[in-house]
């Protein structure tokens, strides 16, 4: 209700706007709303927009760049990253694919000609 003021109960009522144009409003909310949210992976997603996204990977590559560039004297500190919310996906360690190096990308295209 927030960002079209539609009742959703007076939708599943019948007293509100058709289904259709509630499922298109639905689909057309930003991506920093609760619903969207909740659709990529829960609600400490809410208010993460690609470019509150965009804005912590540049401040982890400003931050990347300081460390490199740093002239330090003995070693350098431990520079903090922008926090984020956990990402969806598959955790489990056991069923991940090994990561290919290029040595054997190589032999596999060796091995095709």
């Amino acid at each position: 209700m927030y960002h079209y003021q539609v009742d959703l109960t007076a939708v599943i009522d019948g007293r509100g706007p058709a289904p259709m144009l509630v499922l298109a409003l639905i689909m057309r909310l930003p991506d920093t709303s609760l619903t969207v949210a909740h659709a990529t992976g829960g609600r400490e997603h809410f208010g993460w927009g690609r470019d509150r996204h965009l804005l912590a990977d540049l401040f982890d590559a400003v931050q990347l760049n300081t460390r490199a560039a740093g002239n330090w004297n003995k070693k350098a500190p431990k520079l903090p990253t922008q926090p984020r919310p956990k990402t969806v996906g598959n955790t489990d360690t056991d069923t991940a694919k090994p990561k290919a190096t290029l040595a054997a990308i190589y032999a596999q295209f060796q091995q095709r000609g």
